[in-house]
């Protein structure tokens, strides 16, 4: 089983990826409408994946991955960013970050899920 806290203003909107981590991975997910509120979350209590919105109420997804870091550098993180590969790899350089298509659904989820997998317990699926 994963930890999941999902960073979005949105949570509606991310039903449909937040049902694929449940049937994914038996997902045990918290949300967090700003960035603030998740990085509280996170230092008192660290999940195995962030994923962040591109936009919060408070920051962009890339500042919140950015702030992680200093919060605690081994919680995985993931953005929704609608920059082209080349342009989110640029603005998110050295973060290790995992980047989302805008409206990430269940298929994305999986994948996620899969690639959590490989790097957290050496699983190919």
């Amino acid at each position: 089983m994963f930890r999941f806290l999902l960073i979005t203003p949105q949570k509606a909107a991310w039903s449909d990826f937040a049902a694929g981590l449940e049937k994914e991975s038996d997902a045990e997910l918290a949300w967090a409408e700003n960035g603030q509120t998740a990085l509280a979350m996170l230092s008192s209590a660290p999940v195995d994946l962030a994923v962040a919105d591109e936009t919060l109420e408070d920051m962009t997804g890339l500042e919140f991955a950015a702030k992680l870091i200093s919060v605690n550098p081994m919680i995985n993180c993931a953005v929704v960013s609608a920059l082209s590969k080349k342009e989110f790899h640029e603005a998110g350089e050295g973060l290790g970050l995992v980047q989302l298509p805008k409206n990430p659904g269940a298929s994305q989820a999986a994948d996620l899920c899969r690639h959590l997998r490989k790097i957290t317990i050496g699983s190919s699926g």
